[in-house]
C-alpha cells in the first residue's frame, strides 16, 4: 500500500498499518518536499514521481490511502492516484471501537486508535477520524470530513462534505453542519450551521464565511 504523504498525518496512518500487521509492501509518496531521503525509518521507500508509483503498483499491488490533511487536498490526491491506476483503501485501527450493527465506512477513510463509532453510523469517503473522537448512533458524515482528536458527534447529527470539526468540539444531537464548514476547537454546536462558514465558541457562533 502507498501512503500519500510522508510528514504529519502519514505517520499516524503508518501506525494503523503497524497495529494491524499490514506493513508488507508499504511505501510513502511525496513529490513536493525535495529534502526527503529515499527511505523512511530505514524501512519504507519514499516514492517521488509518477513512474515510481506505477512501478510500485505493478510490483506490490495498487492499493493506496491518503496520509495528508486538508479536505480539498485529499480530494485532489485521490483523483491523481486513481488516474495512476490506484485503488483507494480505508485504514481502521484495531484499537478503535467500531459498532457491530449498521455501520458503513466509505472508501479511503482513516480511523485512528481510541476512536469510537457507534451503531447505525454512516461515514463518507476519505474521512479522517482522529484519536479518541466519538461518533454516536445515527450520525452521518459526508466525504472528505475531518474529525479532530476528542471531538464528539452526538446522535443523529450530520456533517457535510469537506467540513472539519476541531479538537474537543461537540456537535449536539440532531444538529446539521453544512458543507465546507470549519468548527473551531472546543466549540459546542447547538444549532444548524450553513454551508461555507467558520464557527467557534460556546455556544458556537459564525465568525466569518469560508471561501476555500
Amino acid at each position: 500500500m502507498i501512503i500519500i504523504g510522508v510528514k504529519g498525518f502519514a505517520k499516524e496512518v503508518l501506525e494503523i498499518l503497524h497495529q494491524n500487521n499490514q506493513l508488507e509492501g508499504v511505501a510513502f509518496y511525496d513529490d513536493v518536499n525535495h529534502d526527503l531521503p529515499d527511505v523512511l525509518y530505514n524501512q519504507f521507500p519514499i516514492l517521488k514521481n509518477e513512474k515510481q508509483v506505477k512501478e510500485h503498483f505493478q510490483n506490490s499491488g495498487n492499493d493506496f490511502t491518503i496520509g495528508i490533511g486538508g479536505p480539498l487536498l485529499r480530494k485532489k490526491m485521490l483523483e491523481k492516484f486513481e488516474a495512476f491506476g490506484g485503488k483507494l483503501k480505508s485504514t481502521v485501527s484495531k484499537f478503535s471501537d467500531i459498532g457491530s450493527y449498521g455501520v458503513q465506512i466509505g472508501e479511503g477513510s482513516n480511523i485512528l486508535s481510541g476512536a469510537i463509532v457507534s451503531n447505525s453510523v454512516y461515514i463518507g469517503n476519505a474521512n479522517m477520524i482522529y484519536y479518541n473522537a466519538i461518533i454516536t448512533h445515527d450520525v452521518i458524515t459526508g466525504d472528505y470530513v475531518e474529525i479532530s482528536p476528542g471531538a464528539k458527534l452526538l446522535g443523529r447529527c450530520s456533517v457535510g462534505d469537506f467540513s472539519s470539526i476541531g479538537s474537543n468540539a461537540v456537535i449536539l444531537p440532531n444538529v446539521k453542519v453544512g458543507r465546507n464548514v470549519i468548527v473551531g476547537a472546543g466549540a459546542v454546536v447547538t444549532k444548524d450551521l450553513p454551508d461555507h462558514c467558520v464557527a467557534v465558541g460556546i455556544p458556537a457562533k459564525i465568525i466569518r464565511m469560508n471561501h476555500d
